[in-house]
């Protein structure tokens, strides 16, 4: 895609005085090496490479402060770097400057497991956080599919798998760390279960993806581990039929704890990448969380439901390698799409809609698609109404990208004309500000861009993001 069109794609100077105070005061962790530039100017969005002028290996709040204490006093954009896992375009370079990996903020502060709640350094990674836990008997649920920065998931409200039950971002993280654009360090409240005191700034910088403070440290809510777990696939010989059996789930109020969703193409790809013999044709992944008893009720409820839809082929899973087997296939349907045509880039949707619209969208979207000369994968947390559509491009091809794009525009008006929201947890980077407006209305979004500029007013945090 060409950066031209946006209005935030013209590069400002970095002072080559500002370059050399970085380079004596972090040594080794400030680069310039062309290679380090352009691994931290790439996501997974279909952009090109885009590079900083300068990246910073942060390793504490204080290496933070300091940055952008220097940025501010030079006025040059500063962008922080999680796990590098965006779909967005959230931390490319668009206008240069200094990009601040905080990868080496890997630090488990504590663990509270009394309160359910543990306190990490940004960098700190979800599966770090559940190995360090896991002999508590407690868990963090939040799984967006890659192993991202739990700093990255506060900061696009991510979500993922689990969230059916167990919520998104939003709903678990308790208290952030925070420094702002000038170089204060703020904690946004305690770890209280609940407070009524002032404006919740936790909120506010949780989805606000690095325009607004540099995340350095979360406390975020923990979970017991089930007493019983157990996962199952179904598959359905149409789309509607599926999705029609995740409506009656959701609605009859079974409180299942993951309901995923695959359409044949994924399955297909699934299959050959992971070397696996699934039936190709739309499918349900399940998991179920509570006690022995529980679990088995649920199961036999969502069972009887998936039969009533046409539903059949059920593969029980309650070992834990079987339960792994059959997550990581879902887990895996991004990179098995992206392999299923070499040297392509990937253009995803994110929509989320009220789950009562949830067959009509999706059905929808699969009609969009059927005539698209490239290839694509329908999957998603259809439990709580979000689903991805993943449009396999080819990166040369101009009249690709641009059907792509028009798909894209009329899955998420289609979204937002019955009640839904053109990001269900990928967050908005570059790739979805055009939708701002069709979601907001003006006054939301004046509020939006007053309350950058009171936090940042110099636009020097992650510019030309979001608003």
């Amino acid at each position: 895609m060409n950066l031209s069109d946006t209005h935030a794609a013209v590069r400002r100077p970095v002072p080559q005085e500002l370059l050399d105070v970085l380079a004596s005061h972090f040594g080794t962790r400030c680069s310039q090496a062309d290679a380090v530039l352009e691994h931290h100017g790439r996501d997974e969005s279909p952009y090109p490479v885009t590079p900083p002028d300068v990246v910073i290996f942060a390793e504490s709040t204080e290496d933070v402060v300091l940055v952008a204490k220097l940025c501010s006093q030079y006025k040059v954009p500063l962008i922080p770097y999680g796990a590098g896992s965006s779909l967005e375009g959230h931390f490319l370079a668009i206008q240069g400057g200094v990009t601040l990996n905080l990868q080496g903020l890997n630090r488990i502060v504590s663990v509270n497991a009394e309160d359910l709640t543990a306190t990490v350094q940004a960098g700190v990674t979800r599966k770090q956080l559940n190995e360090e836990i896991r002999d508590t008997g407690l868990f963090f649920p939040i799984d967006p599919g890659a192993d991202a920065s739990l700093g990255g998931m506060a900061a696009t409200r991510a979500s993922g798998t689990n969230a059916v039950r167990y919520g998104t971002m939003r709903e678990n993280v308790v208290n952030l760390t925070v420094v702002t654009a000038d170089g204060r360090v703020l904690r946004t409240t305690g770890r209280a279960r609940k407070s009524s005191a002032g404006y919740d700034l936790t909120r506010i910088f949780v989805g606000s993806e690095g325009t607004l403070g540099i995340i350095t440290e979360v406390t975020v809510r923990l979970y017991p581990q089930p007493e019983a777990v157990s996962a199952a696939i179904c598959t359905f010989d149409t789309l509607d039929s599926a999705v029609k059996c995740v409506i009656d789930t959701i609605q009859m109020g079974v409180p299942v704890a993951r309901v995923e969703f695959m359409d044949a193409n994924a399955v297909r790809t699934v299959n050959q990448y992971s070397k696996l013999s699934l039936r190709e044709s739309p499918m349900l992944l399940f998991e179920f969380h509570g006690s022995p008893e529980g679990v088995k009720e649920q199961a036999e409820v969502v069972q009887d439901l998936a039969r009533e839809h046409g539903g059949h082929d059920f593969e029980w899973a309650e070992r834990p390698e079987d339960r792994s087997r059959l997550w990581t296939a879902r887990h895996n349907a991004y990179f098995a799409g992206v392999q299923s045509r070499p040297g392509c880039r990937s253009s995803t949707t994110d929509v989320c809609v009220p789950i009562s619209r949830l067959a009509d969208s999706v059905g929808a979207a699969a009609r969009l698609l059927e005539q698209a000369p490239f290839p694509y994968t329908i999957v998603g947390h259809v439990g709580d109404g979000n689903y991805h559509v993943l449009m396999l491009l080819d990166p040369e091809d101009t009249a690709e990208w641009k059907l792509s794009e028009e798909i894209n525009h009329a899955i998420v008006r289609q979204a937002i004309e019955v009640g839904g929201t053109c990001t269900g947890e990928h967050g908005i980077g570059m790739h979805k500000m055009q939708f701002m407006q069709d979601e907001f209305d003006p006054a939301a979004l004046e509020l939006m861009r007053s309350l950058k500029l009171a936090f940042d007013p110099d636009n020097l945090l992650n510019p030309g993001k979001i608003v």
